[in-house]
């Protein structure tokens, strides 16, 4: 994220009306301009505005002082500091302010603006969508895990003038939240990978996964348009927005054909878009991805790119570290996709595991949020597995129900259980073979770059 080029010019005076806020300072400093905003005391520097948010371990109110320190033009705060002189916007929540402020600062750009959303793949589809806009555009997008209502603000207050389109992730587990998130964002495009099952605890149903994705339209500009995966049972219903829906169905107005996968270096196929074609190459494996590069050719076509920058920047793609990522090692081949995990897109990456040739090991681990239907939908990943991978290693509480489905599914399976990685960890060498591929996926708590980190120094 750029953070050496000063924002939008915003002065206090603003900021504070744009959160409802009271601003207390002396004489002319309300018209001091906001060159950048940080709900994080250690990264201000001169000119900066402070937001502190109270979150579970720390309250950022207690490092008010510190912010000051570090060159801090203001900050907000829910309780009026005492003998101070320094400028401060005194709130009822530091939390709302934050969005407030940011929904305000959104209202001040004009560029396309694309909120991505969807229950799997919403990262590899923003960055696939970053790599192939960056062909034509100056574009901002989402960094890192900066896809709720703490982190969205953080890049929306990233915009700056030289930016001709923003991609941002918008991720939410509960009910409202998709309306708190979008109201900020306002996307003129706005793009659903999946209604699958992450987030049942709190959502109930795929229905209800829907119902909170769709909150995202209330806020898509008056000329905009939502990118969906008419595949998808549950976005294809929606019809009461303008929408371009792509997948693998000839139905749909963006689709895939003539799929030819490359072994590890990636998939040949065609783009077929309002009945023209075009040959494209990802170097990633997968027909997820290939989902991913249908939305990203539909939107810079929405956008007037050229078609050979859109081929380019598929061509082009890189997936962030821990998405799918293959590691070539003297012994084995590791296929790294251990940042996060629910069932569709374990079962995704399991898909692509039976297309490779040669011995094949999964390392699968919990699924988190999963309420209810945990221990059937770990079930169903192990049935799943079965049928694509020869060995099974499964780490955590959860994953036995993984390995029970693969048992009473293929006898003939090789499987484990661990209750831990270092446990997983020390009988790696007895388990593996030379030149086995290993898939490493899993929710991001049970912290499995760990297992890759070992993976890297096995020797066989």
């Amino acid at each position: 994220m750029n953070t050496q080029t000063p924002m939008k010019p915003m002065t206090l005076q603003e900021a504070a009306n744009s959160c409802g806020g009271r601003l207390i300072c002396s004489t002319h400093k309300e018209n001091s301009i906001i060159k950048n905003i940080s709900i994080d005391s250690r990264k201000i520097k001169g000119g900066f505005l402070y937001i502190p948010i109270k979150g579970e371990r720390f309250d950022g109110h207690d490092f008010i002082t510190s912010a000051f320190e570090n060159g801090a033009i203001c900050t907000l705060t829910e309780n009026q500091l005492d003998n101070s002189d320094k400028p401060q916007i005194v709130v009822k929540s530091t939390f709302q302010a934050l969005k407030d402020i940011a929904e305000y600062y959104r209202s001040l750009f004009s560029v396309p603006i694309i909120g991505i959303s969807g229950s799997s793949g919403k990262t590899s589809t923003k960055e696939l969508i970053y790599s192939v806009l960056s062909e034509h555009f100056n574009v901002l997008k989402t960094e890192g895990n900066l896809n709720n209502e703490i982190g969205v603000p953080q890049t929306i207050f990233q915009l700056r003038d030289e930016h001709e389109a923003a991609v941002i992730e918008m991720g939410i587990s509960h009910f409202g939240e998709m309306t708190n998130i979008a109201k900020m964002v306002r996307p003129d495009i706005a793009v659903i990978t999946n209604i699958g099952c992450a987030h049942l605890e709190f959502l109930g149903s795929r229905d209800g996964i829907l119902k909170a994705k769709t909150e995202m339209f209330k806020f898509l500009s008056k000329d905009g348009i939502a990118i969906l995966n008419g595949d998808d049972d549950k976005l294809r219903t929606v019809n009461y927005v303008d929408a371009c829906f792509f997948g693998f169905d000839t139905k749909n107005d963006c689709y895939a054909s003539d799929i030819k996968p490359c072994g590890l270096d990636g998939t040949e196929f065609k783009i077929v878009h309002n009945k023209y074609s075009v040959n494209a190459f990802i170097p990633a494996l997968g027909k997820h991805m290939i989902l991913n590069a249908l939305a990203a050719y539909a939107i810079a076509r929405k956008l007037s790119m050229p078609e050979d920058k859109i081929i380019s920047g598929i061509r082009n793609f890189k997936n962030i570290d821990g998405r799918f990522n293959i590691i070539k090692t003297d012994h084995i081949t590791i296929i790294n996709d251990c940042y996060n995990a629910n069932p569709e897109s374990v079962k995704a990456s399991l898909e692509v595991m039976g297309t490779l040739s040669g011995r094949k090991a999964a390392i699968l681990a919990d699924m988190g949020e999963l309420g209810d239907t945990s221990s059937q939908m770990h079930t169903d990943v192990g049935i799943f597995a079965a049928q694509k991978v020869d060995v099974l290693i499964c780490i955590g509480k959860q994953s036995q129900f993984i390995m029970d489905g693969a048992k009473k599914t293929n006898s003939s399976i090789i499987c484990y259980h661990f209750d831990t990685n270092n446990q997983a960890i020390e009988k790696l060498n007895s388990i593996l073979n030379k030149h086995d591929t290993v898939l490493v996926k899993g929710s991001h708590a049970m912290k499995l770059e760990e297992i890759t980190e070992s993976l890297k120094k096995i020797e066989l």
